[in-house]
């Protein structure tokens, strides 16, 4: 089996069998605790330009399926697993996770100590990584990584060039997608909603044109900084349309009514982080997936308030606005990959609609 090396920019390096594609490629490596839905996570948006590390022990068990992608080109930059599975037992695989990662051109190491490499990078943060040939120099390997900036304009690679629809006989939503996953169409789509999805750089003026009942924000890669256009267009709609933030939308959401984000040391990745809901105590499982987070100290005095917290580190996972009606969570409660727990928040969503609507005919 041909060898592949990781490299980190601490000068770390992992030696391993090499999967899937074997181009070299450089990208921020993180993890993920999730025990299963490597095939959701690997098809998220939300890890352009990343290398994904998994930290359950054997991936690629159940294969690869038509029905589980959350995007069909997938934008990560590579994939580490300690065991990758030859052969999947599932009734639905069509194909192994290696077949998987060569057709969508994904390189990836497998039989590294990924534990090892988790408590590096909890340690140090995440850090950039290049998965390269074994035989590679590592001095060169290592001054080519340390020489490479990554992308900021993350969301403008995952997002749609122009608008499409998805028709529905419900609500009409207009969803925003600065890296949108298929499972939140789905979750509008079982409410019967009319979704329209728009590209990142859409304005509130040309959102507001298409007389939508509710606005969706999706999730999406990267810095929310790096996305002013967002910030501009979501004040120019709150109040005037109901807002439902999702991840990057959440944040976003944030920064528009004057509040602060700030990059995690190692991030949120997996499908068991606990969440609570301030108002009733409720705790909740989360599938999670960013590197950023809302600043809770610049949130005071501002127009919007902390509705949920995480239970590991206190970090705010959920706002809502004062007077308007909108909300938002840092987590994914359309739960794929991830438990179910939080899938309410599309029917609150539905109900908010309707009572905004209901107020606006009395």
């Amino acid at each position: 089996m041909e060898k592949r090396i990781l490299m980190l920019e601490d000068g770390n390096y992992f030696i391993g069998t090499a999967i899937g594609s074997d181009r070299e490629t450089i990208g921020e490596v993180v993890f993920n605790t999730g025990m299963t839905g490597y095939q959701e996570t690997i098809t998220d948006p939300s890890y352009y330009g990343q290398i994904i590390t998994f930290t359950y022990p054997l991936v690629g068990n159940y294969g690869v399926n038509r029905d589980d992608f959350e995007s069909i080109h997938p934008a990560v930059k590579g994939v580490v697993v300690r065991e990758a599975a030859e052969f999947a037992s599932n009734w639905r695989n069509q194909l192994t996770l290696d077949q998987f990662l060569k057709e969508k051109d994904i390189p990836g190491i497998a039989g590294i100590d990924t534990r090892k490499l988790t408590k590096i990078i909890r340690k140090e943060g995440t850090l950039k990584g290049i998965l390269a040939p074994e035989k590679a120099d590592k001095e060169e390997l290592l001054h080519h990584l340390r020489s490479v900036r990554l992308p900021v304009d993350q969301v403008r690679e995952v997002s749609c060039s122009k608008a499409f629809t998805n028709p529905g006989e419900g609500k009409r939503v207009v969803l925003v997608d600065y890296g949108v996953k298929s499972s939140i169409m789905r979750e509008l789509n079982k409410r019967d909603c009319d979704i329209t999805v728009v590209p990142y750089n859409t304005t509130a003026e040309e959102i507001l044109a298409m007389h939508p009942d509710g606005v969706m924000l999706s999730n999406g890669p990267g810095d929310p900084k790096d996305v002013p256009e967002a910030v501009e267009m979501i004040r120019g709609l709150q109040g005037k349309v109901p807002l439902f933030g999702i991840c990057l939308g959440h944040q976003l959401f944030a920064l528009a009514n004057g509040a602060d984000t700030f990059k995690l040391k190692f991030g949120h990745r997996g499908a068991n982080h606990p969440v609570k809901e301030l108002a009733t105590g409720r705790v909740d499982f989360t599938a999670q997936n960013h590197g950023y987070a809302v600043d809770a100290d610049s949130l005071v005095g501002k127009e919007i308030e902390v509705t949920h917290i995480e239970l590991n580190d206190g970090t705010v996972e959920g706002l809502a606005h004062k007077e308007f009606p909108a909300y938002t969570v840092q987590y994914h409660p359309e739960a794929n990959p991830g438990p179910s727990d939080v899938n309410y928040l599309f029917d609150q969503f539905i109900t908010m609609m309707e009572k905004e609507g209901a107020e606006q005919n009395a």
